[in-house]
């Protein structure tokens, strides 16, 4: 069987999806989420599944675009766009998370004061994307090689854009490379900005905010500005798949 089979085998990735992200504690994550920023879900795809995955890169037909990131001023790096139809593993795992997450931003919304609701399935929401203008997949491949990172930034492809989006590193730290480190940043108002690296191994998948995440304070709760990227990659090479949930113009 060949990775592209693997990856889209018939019927069976949506069932697969759904009881694999089923299998974690969506509570403990959820209050991760709202404490942190983010959450690590250990082990959401296997070291055959990650190889599949990072395998596909250098083939073409699989995606709409490729940037490199220095020339946009993004950090030094590259990654393609994947094109519809998605890859049926990562489609179904693209479906079967965004309810579990839609949950928290719901209620993030609602206690950030923000009258955007997020339906309960993704492709409820993705039509909201399209009938916005907003057409373009966003999940992406990202490879880094020796040299290379990502700045800071936020994943904001238009209007309408989804406040949680997960990461799932392809390859093996300390193995296959050594550096390139998650992380995340948070400002505060007032306040100097909090820095949390997250540790990933070969086919951990972290979940984050994109944009804001509310914060209790002694009136009520407030925003705060989030960021993330990756640190400078030392040696090896690095692939990571991004999970985006809105589509882009």
């Amino acid at each position: 069987m060949n990775a592209h089979s693997k990856l889209n085998p018939s019927g069976s990735s949506a069932l697969s999806a759904e009881a694999r992200v089923a299998r974690y504690d969506w509570q403990k994550l959820s209050s991760e989420l709202s404490g942190f920023g983010c959450s690590v879900m250990e082990k959401l795809l296997s070291p055959e599944e990650c190889r599949e995955i990072a395998g596909l890169y250098p083939q073409e037909e699989h995606f709409r675009s490729h940037i490199h990131m220095a020339r946009h001023g993004f950090g030094k790096g590259e990654y393609r766009y994947f094109k519809y139809p998605l890859p049926d593993l990562l489609g179904g795992l693209r479906t079967a998370l965004y309810p579990r997450l839609a949950e928290v931003a719901n209620d993030w919304n609602t206690r950030m004061g923000i009258d955007q609701r997020y339906p309960a399935n993704h492709a409820a929401f993705l039509k909201q994307c399209h009938d916005q203008g907003q057409t373009r997949p966003t999940p992406l491949l990202l490879q880094y090689v020796p040299g290379d990172f990502n700045c800071l930034h936020q994943d904001l492809y238009g209007d309408l854009a989804f406040p949680l989006q997960v990461a799932i590193l392809l390859s093996e730290p300390g193995k296959d490379f050594t550096g390139g480190e998650f992380v995340l940043t948070e400002q505060r108002p007032r306040m100097q900005s909090r820095v949390e690296v997250v540790p990933l191994r070969q086919g951990d998948a972290v979940a984050f905010a994109v944009h804001n995440r509310p914060v209790q304070g002694s009136k009520g709760s407030y925003r705060v500005n989030l960021k993330h990227g990756v640190s400078r990659l030392r040696s090896g090479m690095r692939h990571t798949v991004g999970i985006i949930f809105h589509d882009a113009k």
